[in-house]
């Protein structure tokens, strides 16, 4: 595909009728990487319980790639899977995610756990705690902010504006301050 690594940034796509499975599916048969932000869900099927791994937010994908070639995906496949940019109101452009907060984010939101808490980004506002990263665990190197959710210290890690990631609950001696 000849595409240059230093230019690829991390965009919040938003697809249609719930076929963001049918986007990564697309994207991983190109090689392009991308994220759903998924976790399990039972379902009565018959008389038994199943658990499946589903999409938290249906018609969101977050995919790295360079704009242009963003672009050349959106028209090639808008008429099986129309995508759309989720916009930045401020500047009136695609909504950029920084390398590092996706990474933090994909640490947290990849590890399927059921104690990790999905937020609206509408509901907490993240300016009120401090910015802090884990420094041991399974979330070590995770960036974000320490607040208290349902009861517990967690480290909230948040994509502006699209939605936001709580961990489990951390122990203070397993984080530092960031200035």
């Amino acid at each position: 595909m000849g595409i240059n690594k230093t230019d690829l940034k991390w965009f919040a796509i938003r697809v249609t009728y719930s076929r963001e499975m049918a986007l990564k599916g697309y994207l991983d048969q190109y090689g392009i990487e991308s994220f759903i932000p998924m976790h399990y869900k039972e379902f009565i099927k018959g008389e038994r319980k199943v658990r499946k791994l589903v999409p938290v937010i249906h018609n969101l994908v977050f995919v790295r790639l360079n704009r242009e070639k963003m672009d050349e995906i959106k028209k090639e496949i808008s008429l099986k899977v129309p995508l759309r940019y989720i916009m930045d109101r401020e500047k009136h452009e695609p909504l950029v995610v920084p390398d590092r907060q996706m990474s933090s984010f994909i640490a947290v939101a990849g590890a399927y756990d059921e104690q990790v808490v999905y937020l609206d980004s509408q509901v907490v506002s993240l300016r009120e705690g401090d910015r802090v990263r884990i420094t041991g665990g399974v979330f070590a190197g995770v960036e974000g902010v320490f607040l208290r959710v349902k009861g517990d210290r967690r480290v909230v890690v948040s994509i502006e504006g699209v939605m936001a990631v709580a961990t489990a609950f951390v122990h203070p001696s397993l984080i530092e301050r960031i200035p």
